[in-house]
């Protein structure tokens, strides 16, 4: 079953999830005061309202009531957003996701009911930096508070050493899922514990990240 998303601000941020989730077949109902951006999501969405968005009767008479997760695209307006996170708990919906411009925003939203908060900004900021300390990681992939999936090439330090060797559960707290020895060879799952790395091994596991991450950001994995 297609969800019904709510947008309730439509900048920079707004836009590119009402967009991206209307290029996905997800039935989306955008709202901004600026006719501009109400215009440039218009044909990505199935209702595209010029309207305040903090007036309740506004939301009920479009349907908004019947979105199963609503985002408040609008993050400096710390009324305004207070003001949609109230009007979307009257309506009853289920999943509420917002932007905060900094902390003490996000404390305040979290108090009023917001399921999720983002601050895109410092999300991309740590992003950024993340990239630029890693050395052999390609990507982390966050399950829950604990575990990750993480992507990385083989250090050259690791090399013609078995997976059993290296015993990178003791060592990182990690445990390998799969590995592919070519650029564009096929993924193994299931690894054999005595499989040689070899040079561009590409590997795929599983565990807590924070040792791993250190430790790749220092280039001292071993």
């Amino acid at each position: 079953m297609v969800k019904t998303v709510g947008v309730l601000g439509l900048g920079v941020f707004g836009s590119t999830i009402a967009k991206e989730l209307g290029e996905q077949h997800y039935d989306v109902i955008a709202v901004d005061k600026n006719l501009v951006d109400v215009n440039r999501v218009e044909e990505y969405v199935i209702q595209a309202v010029q309207g305040n968005f903090t007036d309740i009767e506004l939301l009920r008479s479009i349907g908004f009531s019947n979105c199963d997760v609503a985002v408040i695209g609008t993050g400096s307006n710390l009324e305004s957003s207070v003001l949609a996170i109230m009007n979307c708990k009257k309506l009853g919906i289920k999943r509420i996701v917002a932007k905060a411009k900094n902390r003490t925003h996000m404390e305040i939203m979290q108090e009023m009911g917001a399921d999720e908060i983002i601050r895109p900004e410092k999300e991309m900021g740590d992003k950024v930096a993340r990239n630029i300390m890693r050395n052999n990681i390609l990507d982390v992939i966050t399950l829950d508070e604990e575990n990750s999936i993480i992507e990385f090439t083989a250090p050259d330090r690791w090399i013609g050493r078995s997976l059993k060797e290296m015993d990178l559960r003791k060592k990182y707290k990690i445990n390998v899922i799969g590995m592919k020895s070519e650029p564009n060879g096929k993924l193994v799952i299931n690894v054999h514990p005595e499989e040689k790395i070899k040079p561009g091994s590409f590997i795929v596991a599983i565990g807590k990240p924070e040792t791993f991450e250190h430790l790749d950001y220092t280039n001292q994995l071993k």
